[in-house]
């Protein structure tokens, strides 16, 4: 007989960890399985750790909604556990005229999306805020802010282990298929194949979440779970622009992205992207071709800035169900019961804002899963 356990989590991300912080309590056996060595290596630990303010997506979007709910739990949790963040505020910029009716739609929708606390500022406020940035309008988000990421993912592990979830590495899920009123999920390691039964299975595996959801037995293509790889690539400033802006900058939004805007590392090394590229495979190898595209792109409001200041840094890869020239897609966060698949969770397309939604996004997993197992 192969092992059983009430809950398997596939995936040991920012979202995999905050789910399983949230139910180990719940359940008498909960197994989360990573296929890399540790936890987090992916989007997770590859991303502008930003914490959001929930402005930019539709009203009723779970996006929207887990936003600004994961927003008020991580400035709680990194207060309460010591994480380092700093709510440094965030300038949206516009430069020309056209960027500035795309800046009053961006405050309305925050408005009705709950984000109170958005104020416009004119060039010369601007100037006061952030002397060496140009632009003749903007709008100030107060509550935006940043987060050693990192020290998040920590937290999320050791809570979950503490309340008795176990981690297996470097572990792939390579089968899932239903038996009776359970699950039957075949694994590879470095051992070869074994298999274990479980009540529940959550699919929170992110860049490779459609290819388990299609383990599952869904059809990805006709549910509307494809993925497609949206790569974003950073580069950094030299050290002598430490101290050049104050706050994140960020230009009107772009189709596939908030385009390349400025951060802030919570060392205050300067950051810039990342920028929005379809791409057909994951890797996360800096193109460096990308640097004038970088450099023009930022230069219309950090004229201070010269090419060669420029240097590439790192990439990351976002799991986006929105195909190019498509429009918005909401995160799925599906209990796939209606399907013929009760107790298999599906969380697809958690990319930005998945890291501050993130304990919010565990809390309405664990409702499901509360629902499932009583």
């Amino acid at each position: 007989m192969p092992p059983e356990f009430d809950v398997t989590i596939i995936g040991a991300g920012i979202v995999g960890l905050a789910i399983a912080s949230e139910i180990a309590q719940q359940t008498r056996r909960l197994f989360v399985f990573e296929r890399n060595r540790t936890f987090g290596l992916e989007a997770s630990s590859r991303n502008s750790e930003i914490i959001h303010a929930g402005i930019y997506y539709p009203e009723d979007s779970l996006k929207t909604k887990l936003c600004i709910e994961g927003k008020g739990l991580l400035y709680k949790l990194c207060e309460r556990h010591g994480i380092a963040y700093k709510k440094l505020g965030k300038l949206i910029l516009a430069t020309t005229e056209t960027e500035v009716a795309q800046l009053e739609d961006i405050y309305q929708q925050g408005k009705i999306n709950g984000v109170e606390d958005l104020v416009h500022l004119s060039r010369k406020e601007i100037k006061e805020l952030e002397p060496n940035v140009e632009g003749i309008a903007a709008l100030l988000s107060p509550s935006t802010g940043i987060l050693d990421s990192y020290s998040l993912l920590k937290l999320f592990y050791g809570q979950a282990r503490e309340k008795g979830a176990e981690f297996v590495f470097n572990t792939e899920v390579v089968g899932i298929e239903r038996e009776g009123d359970k699950y039957h999920v075949q694994i590879k390691d470095s051992d070869g194949f074994s298999a274990f039964v479980t009540r529940v299975v959550i699919n929170a595996a992110g860049l490779q979440s459609d290819r388990i959801a299609q383990l599952a037995g869904l059809d990805v293509n006709k549910v509307g779970y494809e993925l497609h790889y949206c790569k974003g690539e950073y580069f950094s400033l030299s050290s002598k622009y430490r101290h050049l802006v104050n706050r994140l900058i960020y230009p009107t939004p772009e189709q596939a992205g908030m385009g390349i805007h400025v951060t802030l590392a919570l060392d205050g090394r300067v950051r810039l992207g990342p920028n929005a590229r379809y791409v057909e495979e994951i890797d996360y190898v800096v193109d460096e071709t990308q640097k004038k595209d970088f450099y023009k792109a930022i230069k219309r409001f950090l004229p201070l800035v010269e090419l060669e200041d420029l240097e590439p840094e790192s990439a990351g890869v976002r799991p986006k169900l929105q195909a190019p020239g498509t429009p918005f897609r909401d995160f799925i966060i599906a209990h796939e019961r209606n399907v013929g698949l009760p107790g298999l969770i599906n969380l697809i397309g958690i990319e930005s804002p998945g890291l501050t939604a993130s304990p919010a996004i565990a809390s309405y997993v664990g409702k499901i899963v509360k629902e499932i197992l009583n």
